[in-house]
């Protein structure tokens, strides 16, 4: 979940400041959500920091009920939730912003200044509320008012803390960014330092690159403020390239045994967005085949990645018929497999993952379809897992 946290982005999917339960999810989605895209993809889709119990309504953003001061959507790797304290850090990206000029579409002129006035007078509004989103049926044909609104969104001058339903709410970042927020106005450096710093001790270790696509930022940005973030520079065993290491990871590997969690990984997830990192630690391949045409697909439309004891072990592709959860593909690494001792704890990581996945999706039963693993070790390890 990152520095948003848990609770915030529970908060933002599901409402009422309560924690998601078998009760409240349907087919991987809130039955009611104040925000967000759902799905079971955690930070996907972006989802609005709501007051639990709060509607759409103005400073809806302001806090997040737990003394801190909630979320907002913006560019970091690429369309995130983030936690509003973090406002500050994108400066240097609003300023690149305004700096170059519109992003994809040409801005309507005067729409901007029309957008600012129906804010200030009726705020928060969706782009509904403004004049449509669309100009016509065609993805990218934006009505004027989306564009603006964006390129204002874009350059800090208006932001959403919230989503009703798909549709982000917007307002005045002078209404909904608190005043001590607004005020820290940090040069590019500093903003750069942060976020280099941050993406080294969310990834432990990293190359340039590897820091630089933590927050989309260019290679020579990370190589001027580098020095600055007190990473340690290492080399790491069969890479090529220079890297950085966290100090705290550092300090911590004589006795580092690690917590590891057995999950489905959604093939969105931070562990796993960038496909040349994914391969170089974790030796696995990673390829989202949803816009592979069906007779070409390998391992199936939406195979989620399959983590167990800090390794990558396979991949399932999931659907769902009514309250069971199925896995219409199981594909494992050949390397879970090697041995009948690793294909039975490969089961049995395989059966944990399922049991959990349908507990995020309100499922009381598990089928697997296809698998390459032996259909009695798989059969045992299900029945013998403990659902979550």
């Amino acid at each position: 979940m990152g520095p948003v946290g848990r609770a915030a982005v529970e908060t933002a999917y599901w409402g009422n400041g309560q924690t998601p339960t078998a009760a409240t999810r349907t087919a991987g989605r809130p039955t009611t959500a104040p925000g967000g895209r759902a799905g079971g993809v955690a930070l996907a889709g972006p989802a609005g920091g709501v007051v639990p119990g709060s509607s759409a309504g103005r400073h809806a953003g302001a806090t997040n009920g737990q003394g801190g001061f909630g979320t907002f959507e913006y560019w970091a790797h690429a369309a995130s939730v983030l936690p509003l304290g973090d406002w500050p850090l994108f400066a240097f990206r609003r300023r690149a912003y305004l700096q170059r000029g519109w992003r994809w579409h040409k801005v309507p002129e005067g729409v901007c200044d029309e957008i600012r006035a129906r804010l200030k007078a009726d705020g928060p509004l969706t782009t509904k509320e403004l004049g449509g989103a669309k100009a016509s049926a065609e993805w990218w044909d934006w009505s004027d008012h989306k564009i603006g609104i964006e390129w204002l969104l874009d350059i800090g001058e208006v932001v959403c803390v919230q989503r009703v339903g798909w549709r982000r709410v917007y307002d005045l970042a002078e209404r909904a960014v608190p005043a001590e927020l607004l005020a820290r106005e940090l040069d590019d450096d500093a903003c750069l330092t942060a976020l280099v710093a941050r993406a080294g001790r969310a990834l432990g270790v990293g190359t340039r690159a590897d820091l630089a696509d933590y927050y989309r930022l260019k290679q020579d940005q990370v190589e001027q403020v580098v020095e600055a973030t007190a990473l340690v520079p290492v080399k790491v065993a069969g890479w090529t390239q220079r890297a950085w290491a966290d100090p705290d990871a550092l300090a911590e590997l004589p006795g580092l045994r690690g917590r590891h969690a057995t999950t489905l990984l959604s093939p969105f997830d931070s562990l796993v967005w960038d496909r040349a990192r994914t391969s170089r630690v974790f030796g696995f391949d990673h390829r989202l085949e949803a816009y592979v045409p069906r007779a070409k697909r390998v391992h199936g439309y939406f195979a989620m990645p399959l983590l167990a004891g800090g390794r990558l072990l396979g991949r399932v592709d999931p659907a769902r018929e009514g309250r069971t959860l199925i896995a219409r593909q199981v594909s494992m690494e050949a390397r879970a497999t090697g041995t009948p001792s690793r294909t039975e704890s490969s089961a049995a990581a395989l059966a944990t993952a399922l049991w959990r996945a349908a507990s995020w999706v309100g499922c009381d039963d598990v089928r697997v379809e296809r698998s390459d693993l032996p259909r009695d070790i798989l059969d045992s390890a299900l029945k013998n897992a403990t659902p979550a």
